[in-house]
């Protein structure tokens, strides 16, 4: 239950900050994803602020995370 509370204050702070296309917003998502046993759904997020994102501190933490969850070639 306390997933479903958390999961939940998420998606609402995304709705209510357009969308929730900021680095921050998508690195919590994809963190999320990874608690929810969501490795695929995670990369495709780490992925997208390391390329709208370049050379920020989420950028790096993004790459260091997708080394982590290794490859997704199935």
């Amino acid at each position: 239950m306390r997933a479903w509370g958390r999961a939940a204050t998420l998606i609402l702070t995304l709705i209510l900050a357009g969308c929730g296309g900021g680095p921050d917003e998508l690195m919590d998502t994809a963190a999320l994803e990874e608690q929810q046993s969501n490795p695929t759904h995670a990369r495709e997020l780490y992925r997208e602020v390391i390329q709208r994102f370049p050379g920020t501190p989420q950028a790096a933490k993004a790459g260091e995370r997708l080394r982590q969850l290794g490859s997704d070639d199935r």
